[in-house]
């Protein structure tokens, strides 16, 4: 069969995008809103590491208009550092439901996670359950987009993982000023999205490109940067998901660089209750190369979750990799090595 081009999702939807600020555990989250105000199902959506909402823009706007809300994490984006709080997952997952208890939440209770944002998503819940604290709320259903299902330095690129550990521990050991400036340097935030992109459509490309150019290097400061990055290699969504009951989607990509669709097949078998989708020909940039596929299965999601507990088999059941929870592979890819 041959592979669909993806359009580039240069231009989503245009729906209405409010921004606001909300004061979270002493420090401000800027976060953006899209949809209607008041709609029967809000979305809370995490970005993952070095982006800030921008990233999630191109699903968020194919959702509407459900009730869209994508905070940028602290220190990224528009968000100031947490205070007096290294930026830790511990710390990340307990800002992440201080954030939910401060925004007021209309109708059903969707949490989504990005790569990164799918360890913070993860690591809140399972901190909830570990602290039985019955009084936060939780979400009705979970989705994980590109999850990190296995620890990042065995992924099939773990030699480019050993490279960025390198890189931001050169950033640490440089002066102030000149590790910052590495952070943010332009080639080297190039080279990280060209490695990531997978399309061999040259306008998706040069699109993803421009995305990462203008916002993955809205970090605060260098702390920042140096702790989430340990943050992210150092934790994964397998360590919590035997605590994180509710309805899990996982959408996944056969081409993900950091975690192999083999560990993704292992991580749907780690939860009480979860379903994998497959998307074909993309790799760790699903919001940016498949955001229409991906909204899809949400939607399915929503509906198929909308009477009440789920139906989908437990873990450890007899459903396999062939089973229609892990059947819904994509082929509608791009093809060919980026």
């Amino acid at each position: 069969m041959s592979p669909v081009r993806r359009t580039p999702p240069a231009h989503p939807p245009r729906v209405p995008v409010r921004e606001h600020r909300v004061e979270v555990l002493g420090s401000t989250t800027a976060y953006a809103e899209y949809g209607a105000a008041d709609a029967d199902t809000t979305f809370v959506l995490v970005h993952g590491f070095r982006g800030d909402h921008h990233g999630l823009e191109p699903i968020a706007a194919r959702l509407a208009p459900r009730r869209m809300i994508v905070p940028d994490l602290p220190g990224f984006g528009e968000s100031e550092p947490l205070a007096g709080r290294e930026h830790d997952i511990e710390a990340y997952a307990t800002w992440l439901r201080a954030f939910v208890e401060a925004v007021p939440l209309t109708g059903r209770f969707v949490l989504l996670g990005h790569s990164f944002g799918s360890i913070v998503v993860a690591a809140s819940l399972a901190q909830q359950r570990s602290e039985m604290s019955a009084g936060d709320r939780r979400p009705d259903i979970v989705v994980l987009v590109n999850p990190i299902g296995a620890p990042a330095l065995k992924g099939p690129r773990a030699v480019f993982t050993r490279l960025a550990i390198f890189y931001y521990w050169l950033a640490s050991a440089l002066p102030e000023s000149l590790g910052f400036g590495l952070l943010r340097n332009p080639a080297i935030v190039r080279v990280m999205s060209v490695a990531m992109a997978k399309t061999r459509d040259r306008r998706l490309r040069a699109w993803i490109h421009d995305q990462h150019d203008r916002y993955f290097s809205a970090f605060a400061n260098r702390d920042v940067v140096l702790e989430a990055f340990r943050a992210s290699v150092s934790h994964d969504v397998s360590e919590y998901a035997a605590r994180i009951d509710e309805p899990v989607q996982l959408i996944v990509a056969d081409r993900d660089d950091i975690t192999p669709l083999a560990a993704q097949r292992r991580l749907r078998t780690l939860f009480p209750d979860a379903r994998l989708h497959v998307i074909e020909n993309v790799g760790h940039l699903v919001h940016y190369e498949a955001p229409q596929e991906a909204t899809e299965v949400i939607l399915a999601f929503l509906d198929e979750t909308a009477g009440g507990p789920s139906t989908t088999a437990r873990a450890g059941s007899s459903q396999d990799a062939g089973s229609p929870h892990d059947a819904g592979s994509s082929q509608a890819g791009t093809g060919g090595k980026a």
